[in-house]
């Protein structure tokens, strides 16, 4: 039977390659974005591998927009056996600068998103007793980095409301599961970029950060990479809660669970480039 698969932000980078691979597997694919060019590029993609698949443009925080995409997915289908959060904008820079306002809009995205998009496909996956729910969340949910508070921050809830989630629906026949990627090589972290100021006290040591985390993007696990994990758990009869993408992120989860917090945060400022010697 051909699974039927719903992905958020499927335009460009891992959802877009997510998209593809499952593709290739003959299952149906609905989702959308806000970046339409990239919608119609996939349509087009889509087409060709001569899969069914209902993508439309349509903001995260949109909420009437999400139930109005899963109404005309359940009518097209009549259900779905995945859904699969992956939209997420990234945020750096020094708490103490950080915009407060820009901060809510990243939760409002990453953490009440996810939820929305769950909470519409809820209903049907718990009366038909199966189901599934893949959350793209990331190596810094866990084990929190400089400059990063507010990503970590949505990223901490988003473990969170997943691990809680589990309990709840694990009675209904409903799987939940957690990708946690450290860097991936995309264009992800350079949308975050607010610099400092050079007058800041943190200007200095924030522009090492952001030297070494390129150096380390650089050598990361690619998009593809990244997508064959995440279309690994979406096929999966049983996939696993917890799943990193590549080993720098099964490293610091180790580290994180068996060295003092001394050892760990003196580890992880050093692999960072800015810990204080």
């Amino acid at each position: 039977m051909t699974q039927r698969v719903v992905i958020s932000g499927l335009a460009d980078g891992m959802g877009r390659r997510t998209a593809l691979l499952l593709a290739d597997r003959r299952v149906s694919i609905a989702g959308f974005d806000v970046e339409g060019a990239g919608l119609a590029s996939l349509r087009s993609e889509l087409d060709a591998k001569g899969v069914d698949h209902h993508l439309v443009r349509l903001d995260i925080r949109d909420r009437a927009g999400v139930r109005a995409f899963r109404d005309d997915v359940l009518e097209r289908w009549g259900y779905v056996d995945t859904v699969t959060s992956n939209v997420g904008v990234p945020f750096f820079g020094p708490f103490e600068e950080v915009d407060l306002d820009a901060a809510l809009r990243a939760f409002e995205i990453n953490v009440i998103g996810a939820a929305a998009l769950f909470q519409s496909f809820l209903p049907g996956m718990r009366e038909r007793r199966r189901g599934k729910l893949v959350a793209v969340a990331s190596l810094v949910g866990r084990i929190p980095f400089p400059f990063e508070s507010i990503y970590s921050s949505t990223k901490f809830a988003v473990e969170g409301m997943v691990q809680s989630l589990k309990f709840e629906v694990e009675p209904y026949g409903i799987q939940v599961a957690l990708i946690e990627p450290a860097q991936v090589a995309t264009g992800f972290a350079q949308k975050a970029l607010k610099l400092p100021e050079q007058t800041s006290p943190y200007y200095a040591r924030a522009m090492r950060f952001i030297k070494r985390d390129n150096e380390l993007v650089r050598k990361a696990p690619t998009p593809e990479q990244a997508a064959k994990k995440i279309a690994a758990v979406v096929l999966a009869d049983k996939p696993k809660l917890f799943n990193q993408v590549d080993t720098m992120s099964s490293l610091f989860f180790f580290l994180n669970q068996h060295l003092p917090t001394r050892v760990r945060d003196a580890i992880l400022l050093n692999h960072m480039g800015i810990r204080d010697r």
